[in-house]
């Protein structure tokens, strides 16, 4: 049964409290992520085109080239980094990699306590699972013991209600956890391969259990429990594959025919024969398209084709198992008649890997994985930050919708906050993409995409790659998007190195060097301010340019005082304002929320300048007995929100230019009174002490449109 949704009255009166949204209103959500799948290993983004050009080196994936057909594609999709554990970190944050705790390869490192994807859904009156890897727990992923169930960052720490599934990062390499067959020489000094359900060991009763199988059936079992307990609660279910990442293990037997409610694949819950897979051979069947596929790779017309190398039918078999446990779960929306209720989003964690971890020859050059770009993964050129990505909602998001604006897997958070009736808290870096999904309501202006990532070795020689990225050494790397604009440079040794710049769209391989053209030099200082101005350092991943001066806005004409806004709310949050509507506006000298006029709202934000007198290191100091964000730029300089303990001091230190920089600060209210905020700063020559009011400015109001 199809249900109303309300937006236009939802969002405009901003009633933005999980009560107050009714369950008619809320779709359940679906966000199914895959590991080290690349742009172009889709039929629809990339392999239908190779085939239809003669390629036989290719493969399809019919059902999802479905869902894209009845859904959107947003071809200019970006992870945050191009690896899976920081990657993972932002989405599930919903921040960029300048803000999340985990950055590099910083693997099992434990997911900060703040807002995630799950705790906002869970207070919008979700149910929410998370099925598949984590590796963000924050246990050693070298204990011999494998993970423990008292995690700091367990799934159940983070906001979801149950998991299911595999807590560190390293047992993700592995595709049969109880047989562990590339794990058998190794777990001596890794420990077992252990899939947890909660906080309880389940590894000893899952004999031949593939992973995507096994993830895909209990995800099942999830929604069909969940849909015959409380129907009129919607569900967050965050699937996360392991797959087609590392060993490339292969299926015990053919997808089971049918799919959904009866059929398909199917939870049996009994150890030993857990799912109804769990029988024939691990790591053996292929799947027929491929068994006996062939390609030609020789010059010669008359030379006989080839057999595809073992490996390539094993990524292939791999690919096509995802697309079959897509079509199996959208059968039981359409089962359980929640298919309309219900938004499916289908993305990867970053772009493709060229190690199959099973020995032999393997590259993401056979299926050209990284579609029509250069990079792979750990790479920040397209091909390790673009990821094929599909969101589909019948009757909302209009079928064979096509989305080029750029975007980025922390947009994930404001984008189902607002489906969920909620909004995003003032921290993320995203956007909701609910507008250019559905083509209704306002899009929000889209500010720079922001990435950063260190590691050794160097850019493949790839001979589809650009002669002059061909093994390039990497080490720390930097990029940013400003509309169609990215800038990208490598190997970072200072602040000032110069970006690499292309122009995606009309020059997607990244070809041109606009660089190079010296009336690019405004731009060229455009990227590197925006990179300075969107992140903050992180001392557990050091960067070369952590201790330069974050840059102040050129001198422009501004009058004295700040500008606020009043909303309207009961929230259950410090909240992104800026995605609202406010009830009143004005100015003052200073933020001070006092001055607002007696019950004009629940949240103020105070936006304007703040003029910094010399070039110098900076502390700022907040105390709140209710709870406020402080953004510089488009970086979060304080956050007294999630967890605060009301009346106690946030500060932090950051190196800043003399001049004035652009800031919002937002603020709860603390019902009718006015909330007991002290907001503080020390400097260069002088001690801590108020903000004074000649510190703030704003722009006149014949500037604004």
């Amino acid at each position: 049964m199809k249900k109303t949704f309300r937006f236009a009255t939802l969002f405009a009166t901003l009633a933005l409290v999980a009560p107050a949204v009714g369950a008619a209103d809320r779709p359940n959500i679906i966000l199914i992520l895959t590991d080290d799948l690349g742009w172009g290993d889709l039929g629809v983004y990339f392999q239908n085109a190779r085939r239809a050009s003669g390629n036989t080196a290719s493969f399809t994936t019919p059902h999802l080239d479905r869902l894209a057909r009845e859904g959107a594609q947003l071809t200019h999709h970006y992870c945050a980094a191009p690896v899976c554990a920081p990657s993972r970190a932002s989405l599930l944050l919903g921040v960029s990699q300048g803000h999340a705790n985990v950055r590099d390869n910083q693997f099992d490192k434990a997911l900060e306590n703040n807002h995630t994807l799950a705790t906002v859904l869970r207070r919008a009156g979700y149910a929410t699972a998370a099925i598949g890897k984590w590796g963000l727990h924050g246990q050693s992923n070298t204990s011999t013991d494998g993970a423990q169930p008292d995690a700091p960052a367990h799934p159940l720490n983070r906001g979801f209600d149950s998991f299911y599934g595999l807590l560190r990062h390293i047992d993700g390499h592995e595709h049969y956890p109880k047989e562990a067959p590339y794990f058998a020489e190794k777990a001596k000094a890794r420990g077992p391969v252990s899939v947890w359900d909660g906080r309880s060991n389940v590894t000893a009763g899952l004999d031949k259990c593939y992973t995507t199988d096994l993830f895909t059936a209990r995800a099942k079992n999830f929604i069909t429990a969940h849909t015959a307990s409380t129907p009129q609660q919607p569900f967050f279910l965050y699937l996360a594959f392991d797959t087609p990442h590392a060993v490339l293990e292969l299926p015990t037997q053919a997808y089971p025919a049918g799919g959904g409610l009866k059929g398909g694949l199917q939870w049996l819950g009994a150890p030993g024969r857990m799912i109804n897979t769990a029988s024939g051979t691990i790591d053996s069947w292929i799947h027929p398209d491929f068994a006996a596929a062939t390609y030609d790779d020789s010059p010669d017309s008359a030379a006989p084709p080839k057999p595809w190398p073992d490996a390539y039918r094993r990524q292939a078999t791999s690919v096509r198992r995802i697309d079959d446990a897509v079509a199996d779960l959208r059968q039981l929306l359409v089962d359980l008649h929640v298919d309309e209720d219900t938004l499916i989003v289908f993305t990867s964690d970053n772009g493709p890997e060229r190690e199959s971890m099973l020995g032999g020859q393997f590259s993401p050059e056979f299926f050209a994985s990284f579609g029509p770009f250069d990079g792979i993964k750990r790479d920040l050129w397209e091909g390790g930050l673009r990821v094929p990505t599909i969101a589909c909602w019948p009757g909302h998001i209009p079928a064979g919708r096509v989305v080029a604006q750029p975007s980025a897997q922390w947009d994930w958070l404001p984008t189902f906050a607002e489906v969920a009736g909620l909004p995003a808290p003032a921290r993320t870096d995203g956007v909701s993409l609910l507008p250019a999904l559905t083509g209704q309501g306002r899009a929000r202006e889209r500010g720079p995409l922001y990435f950063e990532y260190n590691v050794g070795g160097r850019t493949p020689s790839y001979p589809a790659f650009e002669p002059g990225r061909r093994d390039r050494p990497r080490n720390q790397m930097q990029a940013v998007r400003l509309v169609d604009l990215i800038g990208v440079r490598y190997d970072v040794k200072s602040a000032d190195d110069k970006f690499e710049i292309y122009d995606v769209v009309a020059d997607p391989k990244e070809t041109k060097n606009l660089a190079r053209d010296p009336a690019n030099g405004a731009l060229q200082r455009k990227l590197q301010e925006t990179a300075l101005q969107s992140r903050r350092p992180d001392s557990a991943a050091p960067r070369p340019y952590d201790a330069a001066l974050v840059p102040a806005l050129a001198t422009t004409a501004t009058v004295a005082g700040v500008e606020w806004r009043a909303y309207t709310g009961p929230f259950p949050w410090v909240p992104d304002f800026a995605a609202l509507t406010p009830v009143a506006t004005g100015t003052m000298s200073r933020p001070d929320p006092a001055g607002v006029p007696p019950n004009a709202a629940a949240g103020l934000l105070f936006t304007g300048r703040l003029v910094v007198p010399a070039d110098g290191e900076y502390t700022f100091y907040l105390t709140t007995d209710t709870g406020a964000v402080l953004r510089l730029h488009e970086a979060t300089l304080l956050d007294a929100d999630f967890c605060y303990a009301h009346g106690t001091e946030k500060s932090a230190t950051i190196r800043l230019q003399a001049g004035p920089h652009p800031f919002r600060f937002s603020s709860l209210q603390a019902g009718v009174h006015a909330p007991a905020l002290q907001l503080e700063w020390s400097g260069p020559g002088f001690a801590r002490q108020p903000i004074p009011a000649r510190a703030f400015v704003r722009a006149p109001a014949a500037a604004h449109p």
